[in-house]
């Protein structure tokens, strides 16, 4: 498959491969979709890479060139407000792509780019991953504008993760950045030599995972929810969560997280 989903010990790695510069077709959209489904649903996955096959590309985006259906313009709207409808197991557009940035995600997924990351490629990114090492070869942009495609900016909400000027010169310039210039614009953490780009994805996925998974996952919830929270509402959230958390692990039973038990001495 295109979305090549492997596990091994408590670190999944999604690959995207598909030729040289892995485009993705509506197809792959489903299929990382349900690698995704796969990996939050198991309890023994702790950590995620997402990354690319070969050198060229982590990934260019969708595939402009993949077939599509001829439909009248009320049938795009109804493909559109209701998507996934008789399309049995090959999706004729890209719809699936708004069911996987819609997943509701509270494990931890590393970014490991090498190559180009345009367009689709960098909007999986930048809302599938919450820590991003990437080769000195790698380059991000988003190249849609120029062809009347804008809006990426805000599927990803790109603005709070980047400072506002290096967020807009991408989006309206169209130019990419290349690996120092989106580290320096904390679009990612690390740039690496290329041949250490997956061994330090790895080293870092196996620091997570020693810490005990209930932590990692309030942690999680605790920052990306509070984000769209008042300040009290935000403190009295985390507090809840990090006070059910301790109650869990004092009484020294199963911890109940994201319809998963974890044991209080599970630890990797």
């Amino acid at each position: 498959m295109p979305i090549r989903y492997e596990t091994q010990g408590p670190v999944a790695t999604f690959t995207i491969e598909n030729g040289a510069v892995n485009p993705l077709t509506p197809a792959m959209h489903k299929e990382l979709h349900g690698a995704l489904t796969s990996f939050l649903r198991d309890k023994e996955i702790r950590c995620g890479i997402l990354t690319g096959a070969g050198e060229r590309a982590f990934c260019a985006g969708d595939d402009i060139k993949s077939p599509r259906r001829d439909l009248a313009p009320a049938e795009q709207l109804a493909d559109h407000l209701w998507p996934h409808a008789a399309e049995g197991d090959a999706p004729h557009d890209f719809s699936w792509s708004r069911d996987v940035i819609g997943m509701e995600r509270y494990k931890p997924i590393i970014g490991a780019v090498n190559g180009w990351c345009l367009g689709m490629g960098l909007i999986y990114l930048l809302t599938l991953t919450d820590l991003r090492i990437a080769s000195t070869t790698a380059r991000f942009g988003f190249p849609e504008v120029a062809y009347g495609m804008g809006g990426a900016g805000g599927s990803t909400r790109l603005l709070r993760q980047m400072p506002q000027t290096a967020a807009m010169w991408m989006l309206l310039t169209g130019d990419p950045l290349t690996a120092e210039e989106a580290e320096r614009a904390f679009l990612i953490n690390r740039v690496v030599p290329p041949e250490r780009l997956m061994e330090e994805a790895r080293a870092v996925a196996a620091k997570i995972c020693r810490h005990p998974p209930a932590a990692v996952r309030v942690e999680m919830e605790a920052s990306y929810r509070a984000q769209d929270l008042g300040r009290t509402e935000a403190i009295a959230f985390t507090k809840h969560l990090y006070r059910l958390q301790r109650l869990g692990l004092a009484g020294g039973g199963d911890l109940l997280e994201g319809g998963f038990m974890y044991r209080r001495d599970d630890r990797a």
